[in-house]
């Protein structure tokens, strides 16, 4: 009986592998480029907070959260067209918020643009590894 559960711990671990690793159409922000047509203002401002969360209106949010606000925003037929990521107060923006802010804009269809340290502003393309 002792025996078993290992190899059942295995058998799940290994599943888990498996399907994470065929996981389907996962988005790549590979594109970070320097935008011709930088909108004057934008619809929303986050900001980049500590551990890849974000900060929306004063609340830290994990990606997830930040997703449902959003939604609720379309909800309430607010402005989302155009939504930038700036430098927190005490936290730069790091890579993993740029891939979770890309897979949201990707999924929630709208412009992505990040404002980088030196204050130039950059739109973020995201694609699936399909459209590679």
């Amino acid at each position: 009986m002792r025996f078993l559960a290992p190899a059942r711990l295995f058998a799940l671990a290994l599943s888990a592998v498996l399907l994470v690793a065929c996981g389907g159409r996962a988005t790549r922000p590979d594109d970070v480029v320097q935008a011709a047509d930088i909108p004057s203002s934008f619809d929303v401002t986050i900001l980049a907070d500590k551990d890849s969360q974000f900060d929306f209106n004063g609340a830290p949010l994990t990606s997830e959260d930040l997703k449902s606000a959003f939604r609720y925003r379309l909800e309430e037929n607010l402005p989302m067209a155009t939504v930038l990521l700036k430098r927190g107060e005490k936290q730069k923006v790091k890579k993993e918020h740029v891939v979770a802010f890309a897979r949201i804009a990707y999924e929630m269809k709208f412009k992505a643009y990040v404002e980088e340290k030196d204050g130039t502003i950059s739109q973020v393309l995201a694609r699936t590894r399909d459209e590679q």
